[in-house]
């Protein structure tokens, strides 16, 4: 089954999307099974695009009028074609840079060979970037990976430091492992326990004596 995909930057006249409808019809899509979006290639709110994704099935055949209408910039242009090759859709592009793309024939899928390699080497550029990022981190003394979560005994340790007013936010979130956002959702400016960080600390209370079960030192 052939489903087309049309777009549009503007709907001030200037541009029309009647060329692109007609170009689909004229490659025997019917007419209810091309979706549309009027929208700059850049802006990720794409309903057209989003529907016309879903309603693919493996073995259906996406058509565009034109590369540049598919993809708001070549990465996200080189992620949609692998997507699309992972799910078993083919794709056919009409006219302009990439209409040598139909993956219907043996030319079109070395093609679309070509955006599967792209799509892996930048997987593995990004890869790449990431465990040299966590080296120089480590390097640095700083762990990296997932921020540390709050627990009442960091909580005791966070508040204790708020408390002095000299101390920089930033520096005592980054001493306990953790992002200032995390670290201001717990504690105020002034050391006080927010909300979440009362809430924290009456999970260690003693229901009978009301005594915090843990002990803080050297605080």
């Amino acid at each position: 089954m052939l489903i087309g995909y049309a777009r549009v930057s503007k709907s001030d006249g200037v541009q029309t999307i009647a060329p692109q409808r007609d170009a689909l019809l004229s490659a025997g899509i019917a007419p209810e099974r091309i979706y549309e979006d009027i929208a700059s290639g850049r802006n990720d709110a794409r309903p057209g695009l989003k529907a016309c994704i879903k309603a693919l099935q493996p073995g259906n055949t996406l058509v565009i009028w034109k590369l540049d209408r598919l993809g708001r910039d070549l990465r996200h242009l080189v992620n949609t074609v692998e997507d699309l090759r992972v799910r078993g859709i083919n794709l056919k592009v009409l006219t302009g840079a990439g209409a040598e793309i139909d993956t219907t024939t043996a030319n079109g899928r070395l093609a679309f060979g070509i955006f599967a390699a792209f799509a892996e080497f930048e997987r593995e550029l990004i890869a790449e970037r990431t465990q040299a990022g966590l080296a120089a981190a480590r390097a640095r003394g700083r762990l990296g990976g997932r921020p540390r979560k709050m627990d009442r005994a960091t909580l005791a340790m966070a508040m204790a430091a708020m408390a002095d007013r000299q101390t920089v936010a930033a520096d005592v979130a980054r001493r306990l492992g953790m992002t200032t956002t995390t670290l201001y959702t717990y504690v105020n400016g002034d050391g006080s326990p927010k909300a979440a960080g009362l809430a924290l600390l009456n999970e260690g209370t003693n229901s009978s004596t009301g005594i915090l079960s843990f002990e803080i030192n050297g605080v």
